[in-house]
Protein backbone atom coordinates (compact mmCIF):
# COMPACT_ATOMS: atom_id res chain seq x y z
CA UNK A 1 0.00 0.00 0.00
CA UNK A 2 0.86 3.37 -0.73
CA UNK A 3 0.41 5.79 1.80
CA UNK A 4 0.39 9.73 1.87
CA UNK A 5 3.73 10.05 3.34
CA UNK A 6 5.53 7.46 1.26
CA UNK A 7 3.40 9.44 -2.01
CA UNK A 8 4.91 12.66 -0.69
CA UNK A 9 8.12 11.63 -0.96
CA UNK A 10 7.69 10.16 -4.27
CA UNK A 11 6.41 13.01 -5.13
CA UNK A 12 9.10 15.60 -4.16
CA UNK A 13 11.66 12.75 -6.04
CA UNK A 14 10.01 13.15 -9.12
CA UNK A 15 9.39 16.59 -9.43
CA UNK A 16 12.94 17.45 -8.81
CA UNK A 17 13.95 14.69 -11.39
CA UNK A 18 11.86 15.61 -14.38
CA UNK A 19 12.73 18.95 -14.18
CA UNK A 20 16.72 18.38 -13.22
CA UNK A 21 18.25 19.08 -16.96
CA UNK A 22 21.60 17.48 -15.86
CA UNK A 23 23.60 15.27 -15.05
CA UNK A 24 22.57 13.40 -18.33
CA UNK A 25 23.35 10.68 -20.09
CA UNK A 26 23.45 10.60 -23.98
CA UNK A 27 22.21 7.30 -25.94
CA UNK A 28 21.81 8.81 -30.14
CA UNK A 29 23.10 8.04 -32.90
CA UNK A 30 24.30 11.16 -34.45
CA UNK A 31 24.59 11.20 -38.48
CA UNK A 32 26.94 14.54 -39.12
CA UNK A 33 28.36 16.71 -36.85
CA UNK A 34 26.04 19.20 -36.66
CA UNK A 35 23.37 16.92 -35.28
CA UNK A 36 21.40 18.60 -32.46
CA UNK A 37 21.66 16.04 -29.66
CA UNK A 38 20.76 18.98 -26.87
CA UNK A 39 18.29 17.29 -24.61
CA UNK A 40 15.54 20.30 -23.87
CA UNK A 41 15.56 20.89 -27.80
CA UNK A 42 15.03 17.37 -28.53
CA UNK A 43 12.75 16.54 -25.79
CA UNK A 44 11.30 19.12 -24.16
CA UNK A 45 8.74 17.15 -22.47
CA UNK A 46 11.35 14.58 -21.42
CA UNK A 47 14.44 16.42 -20.64
CA UNK A 48 15.13 15.18 -16.96
CA UNK A 49 16.06 12.51 -14.78
CA UNK A 50 19.06 11.82 -16.32
CA UNK A 51 18.12 9.88 -19.30
CA UNK A 52 14.77 9.95 -21.86
CA UNK A 53 13.38 6.76 -20.35
CA UNK A 54 13.65 7.82 -16.81
CA UNK A 55 11.77 11.09 -17.45
CA UNK A 56 9.30 8.74 -19.10
CA UNK A 57 8.37 6.93 -16.22
CA UNK A 58 9.26 9.28 -13.50
CA UNK A 59 6.14 11.55 -15.32
CA UNK A 60 4.39 7.77 -15.03
CA UNK A 61 5.21 7.75 -11.35
CA UNK A 62 3.64 11.09 -11.07
CA UNK A 63 0.15 10.17 -13.00
CA UNK A 64 -0.15 7.56 -10.50
CA UNK A 65 0.42 9.48 -7.44
CA UNK A 66 -2.04 12.07 -8.50
CA UNK A 67 -4.83 8.98 -9.31
CA UNK A 68 -3.90 7.92 -5.78
CA UNK A 69 -3.83 10.73 -3.89
CA UNK A 70 -5.10 14.00 -5.68
CA UNK A 71 -4.61 15.74 -2.34
CA UNK A 72 -1.02 16.14 -4.93
CA UNK A 73 -2.68 17.97 -7.20
CA UNK A 74 -1.33 21.58 -6.45
CA UNK A 75 2.18 19.99 -6.83
CA UNK A 76 2.06 17.18 -9.53
CA UNK A 77 -0.50 19.38 -12.08
CA UNK A 78 1.59 22.26 -12.75
CA UNK A 79 4.73 21.07 -13.74
CA UNK A 80 2.58 18.07 -16.10
CA UNK A 81 0.77 21.13 -17.65
CA UNK A 82 3.73 22.50 -18.76
CA UNK A 83 5.52 19.63 -20.03
CA UNK A 84 3.23 17.23 -21.39
CA UNK A 85 1.88 19.51 -24.22
CA UNK A 86 0.75 19.41 -27.99
CA UNK A 87 4.09 21.67 -28.90
CA UNK A 88 6.57 19.64 -26.68
CA UNK A 89 5.23 16.01 -27.72
CA UNK A 90 5.24 17.09 -31.39
CA UNK A 91 8.71 18.01 -31.26
CA UNK A 92 9.57 14.60 -29.19
CA UNK A 93 7.69 12.97 -32.41
CA UNK A 94 9.64 14.63 -34.55
CA UNK A 95 12.80 13.45 -32.91
CA UNK A 96 11.66 9.01 -33.51
CA UNK A 97 11.35 10.32 -37.03
CA UNK A 98 15.45 10.77 -37.80
CA UNK A 99 17.51 8.44 -38.08
CA UNK A 100 18.99 9.00 -34.83
CA UNK A 101 15.36 8.24 -33.13
CA UNK A 102 14.34 5.14 -35.31
CA UNK A 103 15.88 2.45 -32.76
CA UNK A 104 15.99 4.82 -29.89
CA UNK A 105 14.96 3.56 -26.85
CA UNK A 106 13.63 0.40 -28.02
CA UNK A 107 11.89 -1.13 -26.42
CA UNK A 108 12.29 -0.14 -22.88
CA UNK A 109 11.53 3.83 -23.27
CA UNK A 110 8.59 2.97 -25.54
CA UNK A 111 6.85 0.61 -23.14
CA UNK A 112 7.48 3.38 -20.15
CA UNK A 113 5.77 6.06 -22.95
CA UNK A 114 2.47 3.38 -23.51
CA UNK A 115 2.57 2.74 -19.88
CA UNK A 116 2.07 6.45 -18.97
CA UNK A 117 -0.33 6.84 -21.83
CA UNK A 118 -2.37 4.26 -20.32
CA UNK A 119 -2.12 5.96 -16.54
CA UNK A 120 -2.87 8.94 -18.02
CA UNK A 121 -6.36 8.15 -19.78
CA UNK A 122 -7.22 6.08 -16.02
CA UNK A 123 -6.56 9.99 -14.77
CA UNK A 124 -8.21 11.23 -17.69
CA UNK A 125 -5.67 13.83 -18.34
CA UNK A 126 -3.12 15.30 -20.42
CA UNK A 127 -3.29 12.40 -22.96
CA UNK A 128 -4.66 13.60 -25.74
CA UNK A 129 -1.93 15.74 -26.00
CA UNK A 130 0.48 12.57 -25.84
CA UNK A 131 -1.33 10.29 -27.43
CA UNK A 132 0.57 11.30 -31.48
CA UNK A 133 3.63 10.01 -29.89
CA UNK A 134 1.88 6.78 -28.23
CA UNK A 135 0.44 5.88 -30.99
CA UNK A 136 3.51 5.75 -33.02
CA UNK A 137 5.24 3.87 -30.47
CA UNK A 138 2.64 1.29 -30.15
CA UNK A 139 2.97 0.58 -33.96
CA UNK A 140 6.47 0.15 -33.55
CA UNK A 141 6.17 -2.17 -30.58
CA UNK A 142 4.19 -4.28 -32.50
CA UNK A 143 6.34 -4.17 -35.79
CA UNK A 144 9.46 -5.09 -33.01
CA UNK A 145 6.83 -7.72 -31.55
CA UNK A 146 6.26 -9.60 -34.81
CA UNK A 147 9.91 -9.14 -36.18
CA UNK A 148 12.18 -10.50 -33.16
CA UNK A 149 12.17 -14.23 -33.36
CA UNK A 150 13.25 -15.05 -29.83
CA UNK A 151 13.03 -13.04 -26.59
CA UNK A 152 15.76 -10.82 -25.03
CA UNK A 153 16.10 -12.52 -21.72
CA UNK A 154 18.01 -9.97 -20.05
CA UNK A 155 17.97 -8.27 -16.22
CA UNK A 156 18.41 -4.75 -18.12
CA UNK A 157 16.61 -2.84 -20.39
CA UNK A 158 16.09 -5.10 -23.19
CA UNK A 159 13.79 -7.47 -21.24
CA UNK A 160 11.09 -8.16 -23.83
CA UNK A 161 9.00 -9.81 -21.29
CA UNK A 162 9.14 -6.50 -19.18
CA UNK A 163 8.34 -4.36 -21.95
CA UNK A 164 5.12 -6.20 -22.67
CA UNK A 165 3.78 -5.98 -19.33
CA UNK A 166 4.04 -2.75 -19.68
CA UNK A 167 2.52 -1.90 -23.11
CA UNK A 168 -0.30 -4.42 -21.91
CA UNK A 169 -1.84 -1.66 -19.92
CA UNK A 170 -2.05 -0.03 -23.24
CA UNK A 171 -3.64 -2.25 -25.06
CA UNK A 172 -2.63 -4.77 -27.79
CA UNK A 173 -3.35 -7.61 -25.73
CA UNK A 174 -3.78 -10.13 -28.83
CA UNK A 175 -0.57 -9.10 -30.06
CA UNK A 176 1.18 -9.48 -27.42
CA UNK A 177 -0.22 -12.65 -26.19
CA UNK A 178 0.74 -14.26 -29.54
CA UNK A 179 4.18 -13.27 -29.27
CA UNK A 180 4.62 -14.30 -25.68
CA UNK A 181 3.13 -17.86 -26.42
CA UNK A 182 5.80 -17.91 -29.31
CA UNK A 183 8.60 -16.50 -26.64
CA UNK A 184 7.61 -18.54 -23.91
CA UNK A 185 5.48 -21.29 -23.99
CA UNK A 186 7.60 -24.30 -24.12
CA UNK A 187 10.09 -23.33 -21.38
CA UNK A 188 10.81 -25.28 -18.62
CA UNK A 189 13.09 -25.80 -16.04
CA UNK A 190 14.51 -22.23 -15.51
CA UNK A 191 17.89 -22.01 -13.96
CA UNK A 192 17.47 -20.08 -11.28
CA UNK A 193 20.74 -20.52 -9.46
CA UNK A 194 21.96 -18.71 -12.13
CA UNK A 195 20.25 -15.12 -10.97
CA UNK A 196 20.96 -12.22 -10.37
CA UNK A 197 23.56 -10.85 -12.60
CA UNK A 198 25.24 -8.14 -11.29
CA UNK A 199 23.90 -5.73 -13.67
CA UNK A 200 20.28 -6.82 -12.79
CA UNK A 201 17.29 -4.29 -11.86
CA UNK A 202 15.08 -7.26 -13.54
CA UNK A 203 14.79 -11.01 -12.61
CA UNK A 204 14.17 -12.32 -16.37
CA UNK A 205 12.23 -15.49 -14.64
CA UNK A 206 10.01 -13.59 -12.55
CA UNK A 207 9.07 -11.18 -15.27
CA UNK A 208 8.57 -13.82 -17.98
CA UNK A 209 5.98 -15.70 -15.09
CA UNK A 210 4.10 -12.41 -14.67
CA UNK A 211 4.05 -11.73 -18.60
CA UNK A 212 2.69 -15.04 -18.91
CA UNK A 213 0.16 -14.91 -15.92
CA UNK A 214 -1.41 -12.09 -18.09
CA UNK A 215 -1.77 -13.73 -20.99
CA UNK A 216 -2.53 -17.53 -20.40
CA UNK A 217 -6.03 -18.62 -19.34
CA UNK A 218 -5.53 -19.47 -15.25
CA UNK A 219 -5.44 -23.18 -15.66
CA UNK A 220 -2.91 -23.02 -18.49
CA UNK A 221 -0.86 -20.70 -16.78
CA UNK A 222 -0.43 -22.72 -13.55
CA UNK A 223 0.34 -26.02 -15.62
CA UNK A 224 3.17 -23.61 -17.54
CA UNK A 225 4.40 -22.14 -14.50
CA UNK A 226 5.43 -25.88 -12.79
CA UNK A 227 6.83 -26.70 -15.49
CA UNK A 228 8.80 -23.35 -16.08
CA UNK A 229 9.94 -22.51 -12.48
CA UNK A 230 9.28 -25.77 -10.02
CA UNK A 231 11.72 -23.83 -7.51
CA UNK A 232 12.16 -20.52 -6.97
CA UNK A 233 15.54 -21.23 -5.23
CA UNK A 234 17.61 -17.75 -4.76
CA UNK A 235 14.92 -15.97 -6.47
CA UNK A 236 13.67 -15.58 -3.28
CA UNK A 237 16.28 -14.32 -1.52
CA UNK A 238 16.70 -9.90 -2.29
CA UNK A 239 19.95 -9.69 -3.91
CA UNK A 240 22.87 -8.34 -1.79
CA UNK A 241 23.97 -4.97 -2.48
CA UNK A 242 27.69 -3.58 -1.58
CA UNK A 243 27.59 -0.17 -3.33
CA UNK A 244 24.26 1.58 -3.40
CA UNK A 245 26.11 4.77 -4.82
CA UNK A 246 27.54 2.82 -7.70
CA UNK A 247 25.27 3.25 -11.15
CA UNK A 248 25.11 -0.28 -12.14
CA UNK A 249 25.29 -1.84 -8.47
CA UNK A 250 22.52 0.26 -7.71
CA UNK A 251 20.39 -1.54 -9.82
CA UNK A 252 20.10 -4.68 -7.72
CA UNK A 253 18.37 -2.26 -5.33
CA UNK A 254 15.96 -1.84 -8.36
CA UNK A 255 15.98 -5.98 -8.71
CA UNK A 256 14.50 -6.19 -5.15
CA UNK A 257 11.81 -3.61 -5.87
CA UNK A 258 10.85 -5.26 -9.38
CA UNK A 259 10.93 -8.54 -7.65
CA UNK A 260 8.58 -7.33 -5.05
CA UNK A 261 6.63 -6.42 -7.97
CA UNK A 262 6.48 -9.40 -9.79
CA UNK A 263 6.10 -11.73 -6.25
CA UNK A 264 3.09 -10.04 -5.65
CA UNK A 265 1.30 -10.57 -8.71
CA UNK A 266 2.32 -13.80 -8.78
CA UNK A 267 0.59 -14.28 -5.25
CA UNK A 268 4.10 -14.79 -3.68
CA UNK A 269 2.99 -11.99 -0.55
CA UNK A 270 5.68 -13.45 1.85
CA UNK A 271 8.90 -12.68 -0.95
CA UNK A 272 7.25 -9.37 -1.72
CA UNK A 273 7.41 -8.15 1.44
CA UNK A 274 10.94 -8.95 1.88
CA UNK A 275 12.24 -7.47 -1.11
CA UNK A 276 9.98 -4.29 -0.53
CA UNK A 277 12.07 -4.43 2.60
CA UNK A 278 15.08 -4.29 1.72
CA UNK A 279 14.69 -1.94 -1.41
CA UNK A 280 12.75 1.00 0.19
CA UNK A 281 15.03 2.14 1.98
CA UNK A 282 17.62 3.60 -0.94
CA UNK A 283 14.51 5.09 -3.27
CA UNK A 284 14.23 8.62 -1.09
CA UNK A 285 17.67 10.33 0.29
CA UNK A 286 19.80 8.04 -1.89
CA UNK A 287 22.76 8.83 -4.32
CA UNK A 288 21.12 10.54 -7.72
CA UNK A 289 22.53 7.50 -9.36
CA UNK A 290 19.07 5.33 -7.58
CA UNK A 291 16.64 8.08 -6.78
CA UNK A 292 16.90 9.40 -10.45
CA UNK A 293 14.54 6.23 -11.02
CA UNK A 294 13.63 3.59 -7.86
CA UNK A 295 10.76 5.24 -6.82
CA UNK A 296 9.48 4.44 -9.87
CA UNK A 297 9.50 0.43 -9.13
CA UNK A 298 9.00 1.39 -6.03
CA UNK A 299 5.16 2.55 -6.95
CA UNK A 300 4.83 -0.74 -9.06
CA UNK A 301 5.11 -3.21 -6.38
CA UNK A 302 3.35 -0.63 -3.84
CA UNK A 303 0.40 -0.23 -5.80
CA UNK A 304 0.49 -3.82 -7.55
CA UNK A 305 -3.08 -5.10 -9.07
CA UNK A 306 -3.94 -8.34 -9.67
CA UNK A 307 -3.16 -9.19 -13.77
CA UNK A 308 -6.33 -9.25 -15.83
CA UNK A 309 -6.64 -13.21 -17.58
CA UNK A 310 -7.41 -13.45 -21.04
Amino acid sequence: MLGADLASAFARVALANVQRAYPRRLDQLLTAPDTEWRPGTLHPAFYGSYDWHSAVHMHWLLARLLRLHPFLEGQIAPVMEGHLTAKNVSKELRFFDTPGGALFERPYGWAWLLALQAELRRLDRWHPALEPLAAELAQRFLRYMASLPYPVRAGTHGNSAFACALALDYGMRDEIGAAARRWYLSDRDYPAAYEPSGDDFLSPALMEAVLMKQVLPPLEFTSWFARFLPALGPLSEPPRVNDHADAKQSHLDGLCLSRAWCFKLLGFEDFATSHLRAGLPHVVGGDYAGEHWLASFAALALTAEAPKSP
